[in-house]
């Protein structure tokens, strides 16, 4: 018989522990012990070979050590009594975490507004900002598709690409401004979406993914070959830069620091880009908010929880998932159109499978449907790999174990509640538990 152990009302069953500590070991040491105990380094003549075990002994120990922990706080805790006082603490967790996401929103909100102007921030934490701003407008926008529709889609970043690529070719064959191809890069966008929601109206799940998927590498695909329009691999550059109300950002009379009587700092155009961001994410959340109120709302969350249902109740499933595809799009057009105008240039290697991966990420970590879920997962992942920017090697390793155990620990992501779209005398949050995981069935 295997040896158990208790503590405080627990038991572990130390056999099976080890034997799975034991696995565990084998298979880092299988994983890591090739890539990462040799290495090649250039020398005379030719490669050299360098062996590194200390390294990679390190982190098969870390593998080993994370395991067991998962197993004390996770897996091998088996609760034997005080099952009511577990009850109540977390009904009271629950309650307190209500209470706090309630005023969260309003502080974040400001601190937003205030951030450029704080003493401590610099040019380089404004342009981080800005992206990751980007990504939360990405993210709410494809959290109509996914978190709300239900429709699991891994190709959104070729509607991210088309309103770059349609503001930079406008600019660029019009002489069209800024504020005049915003609203043209959303509209061709949506279009766009209208147009992948056909085909894929009598797709669900796995197939629907991987249709959206094929759609985004056909985008990229077009863009890299159609030479003679898009530019190719040579992308396109000297994109217009937006003004204010028709005041540049630039040095000489007539720019926006000579009429507010300001001195010329480069800061300045920052600034104004981070607010135009922040002004497009929050339309994004307002719009979003709005439409998840109306008919047109409650009806995307019911074709997520049930089709067949949904159809039995007489609404239109076409209409309905092609809303959600063309308003999803609208959004990441808009980001496009900034992403556009922000860097000057842009290229097919900027919209990549690996950034529809990255924004699906970010919606299902912080919670499919939670918008404040969004900005808190898409500040964690796109800080966390600048913090981690110098460790290049194990960056992606790194990144990929927080994931792991945030999943585990946070299955339904971040902020798990749900607030009703209607509800009956008392708005109450309910458990993620009780939604629909969103795969389009």
């Amino acid at each position: 018989m295997a040896q158990t152990s208790s503590t405080g009302g627990r038991q572990f069953d130390i056999g099976k522990i080890a034997k799975d500590l034991v696995f565990t070991a084998l298979i880092a040491v299988v994983i890591f012990g090739s890539t990462i105990t040799f290495r090649t380094v250039s020398a005379e003549g030719g490669l050299a070979l360098v062996s590194r075990y200390d390294i990679a002994f390190y982190v098969i120990a870390a593998v080993v050590a994370g395991r067991l922990l998962l197993w004390i706080f996770f897996w091998s805790r088996v609760p034997v009594r005080k099952e009511e006082k577990k009850t109540t603490l977390k009904e009271r967790t629950t309650a307190l975490r209500e209470k706090l996401g309630k005023g969260f929103a309003p502080v974040l909100l400001i601190f937003a507004f205030v951030f450029p102007f704080l003493p401590f921030v610099d040019r380089y934490l404004l342009d981080l900002s800005i992206l990751i701003l980007t990504y939360v407008m990405l993210g709410w926008g494809l959290n109509i598709v996914v978190g709300l529709a239900g429709l699991l889609d891994l190709g959104y970043v070729a509607f991210y690409a088309i309103g770059a690529y349609s503001y930079a070719l406008l600019a660029q064959y019009f002489g069209f401004s800024f504020w005049m191809c915003l609203p043209l890069a959303g509209i061709l966008a949506a279009f766009w979406g209208v147009i992948l929601g056909f085909p894929v109206l009598r797709l669900r799940g796995d197939y629907l993914a991987i249709v959206t998927l094929a759609f985004g590498e056909i985008i990229r695909v077009v863009l890299l070959n159609w030479y003679q329009f898009t530019g190719g691999p040579d992308g396109i550059s000297g994109i217009p830069r937006p003004s204010f109300f028709g005041l540049p950002f630039r040095r000489g009379e007539g720019n926006f620091a000579d009429f507010f009587g300001l001195d010329y700092s480069s800061t300045q155009r920052i600034i104004f880009l981070y607010f135009l961001i922040l002004a497009l994410a929050l339309l994004t959340n307002f719009v979003t908010n709005r439409l998840r109120r109306l008919p047109i709302g409650r009806a995307w969350e019911a074709l997520r929880e049930d089709e067949i249902a949904c159809r039995s109740l007489g609404l239109n499933t076409t209409a309905v998932k092609l809303t959600a595809f063309a308003t999803g799009g609208m959004f990441a057009g808009f980001a496009g159109s900034f992403f556009a105008t922000r860097q000057g240039f842009i290229s097919p290697e900027s919209f990549t499978f690996i950034e529809s991966a990255l924004i699906l990420a970010i919606v299902v970590l912080g919670g499919m449907g939670s918008q404040i879920g969004v900005v808190i997962a898409s500040v964690a992942m796109i800080g966390g790999f600048e913090i981690f920017r110098e460790a290049e090697q194990y960056r992606m390793l790194i990144f990929g174990l927080a994931m792991v155990i945030i999943m585990i620990w946070r299955p339904r992501g971040l902020i798990s509640t749900r607030i009703p779209s209607i509800f009956l005398k008392k708005r109450k949050a309910v458990s993620g538990d009780m939604v629909a995981q969103g795969e389009g069935h």
